[in-house]
């Protein structure tokens, strides 16, 4: 048993986590000559790349003098809390991966809390220390403190600390002297990372995470706590809900490097995959046949936001994506739910229409994204923020939200949060910028980010994390500007759009399709304006003065996923295809908009 070593990784966005798994993959010789050093290995998955965050946990191995080490990589973002629960559950051990320059960040503190209260031992490894104005030393004083104040004990704050460049593919205990490599940090995971813990007694596995493959379906993945899995034997599948299920492993798998290999066996301690095992879930225990002992399932953090989801009925329906119909959207909803833990589906006021309950804006934005990348077309309605009755009272949920910024914009930036309801906790000098603390509704934070960025001129970092239910804070002041709505279908003109400038800032720009009841923009007024955005020049054989002015337009205003989704009001969707983002009136019809608001 002394062959293993499970750990997980943590770490905030972009602090260089997945780029260190990748150098440690190089380090053991598993990957020899990458095609292309730029690639994330890890990161796998389109979106991931794209955006420089890790999504979906991903378990990999590696030996390393003649010891397995387990791999497991979490997401940093604390709308994947359900992701970062569970597979901290397969880890003995953590590496806190801390930027050398900005310290540790609340995403951090959000996956490290989690696994200071599971109990597990910490590496503090401080990356990055070849960038400028960096300061490992008071980092790392930074990290004592604040595992200090989650109440870790005397073992785990007794924490190893390894410095380094993952980038530069070196670690050393002391960063004044880089060594060429980075041993040093594969040598104190198999000093201080402890042995798995066996326990006495028949097979207990928990499966905690799950893959699915075209060909053989769902494969359960977990780690094994007593005994020894065998593949062709029967086994009882302990359900969360206590009911018990006979079951036989088809074929098991362990991890080496980026792949699986089939073995037959496999003993306690190590992490394996199973094939074979119908109706499993996230949480559920195999156990043995004769006598089953069911483990403790995983908690998980629960939705603190809802969207609405339904079919795309606009007048372009089914031009752009392949899957169009409310069966589509219902089983591609309901196989996200088998391995989304942190996601929760209602039926919603009509039968083509889903409530969709997620752990706040990112995380549901990824599932759309997710979804019009496979073909899909759907319509999203405006985020609700879930309000709960605790002892008759109103309870929303709470962020604590950190903001670093230059110090000009502070004063700009406490101003916006205490507007949307949050409390100034914290305001901290580090260097040049200002680091501000709140805490603030979820409510406050829908479009806050977009704002935010525009005031100080896309300086500001801004992250948050949810920390409870709280009192109601009342109301809060929403978007103050109208939209823009097209009064016609048809093709948007540049003459059209030059004229009516002065109404508003536009979305769409010349050349572009649009529809009765679309929005084209935003009003520069507080109520909506209907225009017609299709109209063209009259040519007439007659010259005047002024005819042939140059149309000088101002480029249109193009919102990603999130600030679209956190931009619209009540009585607005944003339609998503496989090609573009429109945002649109749920009533396309005026007359019919009138009479709602009559």
């Amino acid at each position: 048993m002394e062959k293993i070593r499970n750990i997980a990784i943590i770490a905030h966005v972009d602090h260089g986590k997945t780029t260190l798994v990748d150098k440690i993959l190089f380090q053991t010789k598993l990957f020899k000559d990458h095609e292309n050093p730029g690639d994330l290995i890890l990161d796998s998955n389109d979106l991931e790349r794209e955006r420089g965050i890790t999504i979906l946990a991903k378990n990999v191995a590696v030996v390393y003098n003649g010891v397995k080490i387990n791999i497991i990589d979490t997401p940093g973002h604390s709308d994947f809390g359900g992701e970062v629960e569970r597979v901290l559950n397969m880890a003995d051990g953590v590496l806190l991966l801390v930027d050398a320059f900005e310290g540790p960040m609340p995403q951090t503190r959000f996956v490290l809390q989690k696994a200071i209260d599971l109990g597990l031992k910490p590496i503090v490894v401080i990356n990055k220390v070849d960038k400028a104005n960096c300061r490992p030393e008071e980092v790392q004083e930074k990290v004592f403190d604040l595992m200090a104040s989650m109440d870790a004990t005397e073992d785990q704050l007794n924490f190893p600390t390894v410095y380094g460049s993952a980038k530069q593919g070196w670690m050393s205990m002391d960063f004044t002297k880089p060594s060429e490599d980075i041993i040093p940090l594969l040598d104190a995971i198999i000093e201080h990372i402890p042995l798995p813990k066996i326990y006495e007694g028949t097979i207990q596995m928990l499966i905690t995470s799950l893959d699915y493959s075209s060909y053989v379906g769902r494969i359960a993945i977990g780690r094994i706590y007593r005994g020894e899995v065998r593949s062709g034997v029967q086994y009882s599948l302990c359900k969360r809900d206590g009911s018990i299920l006979r079951t036989r492993i088809k074929e098991l798998y362990v991890f080496e490097g980026m792949a699986r290999r089939k073995v037959d066996f496999v003993q306690a301690g190590d992490i394996c995959a199973i094939v074979g095992i119908e109706g499993f879930e996230i949480g559920d225990t195999v156990a043995d046949f004769e006598n089953p002992e069911p483990m403790d399932p995983i908690s998980i953090d629960e939705p603190t936001m809802s969207m609405l989801f339904t079919i795309n009925d606009s007048p372009f329906f089914g031009q752009e994506g392949k899957f169009v119909t409310s069966r589509h959207l219902r089983e591609r909803l309901e196989r996200e739910l088998e391995k989304n833990l942190a996601l929760r589906i209602e039926p919603g006021n009509t039968a083509d229409a889903f409530i969709v309950f997620g752990r706040g804006v990112l995380h549901l934005s990824i599932l759309i994204e997710t979804m019009r990348r496979e073909g899909y077309e759907l319509q999203v309605g405006q985020p609700q923020v879930i309000i709960k009755d605790i002892g008759g009272e109103k309870h929303e949920p709470i962020e604590q939200l950190t903001i670093d910024l230059p110090e000009e914009y502070s004063g700009r930036a406490i101003e916006m949060v205490s507007q949307r309801k949050g409390e100034l906790l914290t305001l901290e000098r580090r260097g040049e910028r200002i680091h501000l603390e709140f805490k603030v509704p979820s409510r406050g934070l829908i479009g806050l980010s977009s704002n935010m960025l525009t005031a100080t001129a896309g300086e500001a970092v801004i992250a948050h994390r949810f920390v409870e239910f709280g009192l109601y804070k009342g109301d809060i002041q929403k978007r103050m500007n109208g939209s823009l709505i097209a009064m016609e279908s048809g093709t948007s003109f540049a003459y059209a759009i030059n004229k009516l400038q002065d109404r508003g800032k536009f979305f769409i720009g010349p050349q572009e399709e649009v529809y009765a009841g679309m929005v084209v923009g935003e009003s520069s007024r507080g109520d909506d304006l209907v225009l017609n955005v299709t109209k063209t020049k009259k040519l007439t054989n007659m010259r005047a003065s002024g005819t042939d002015d140059k149309t000088n337009l101002a480029p249109p205003i193009r919102f990603s996923l999130e600030e679209a989704l956190e931009y619209i009001q009540k009585d607005e969707y944003v339609e998503v295809t496989p090609t573009a983002l429109r945002l649109r009136k749920i009533l396309l019809n005026e007359t019919d908009r009138k009479r709602q608001k009559s």
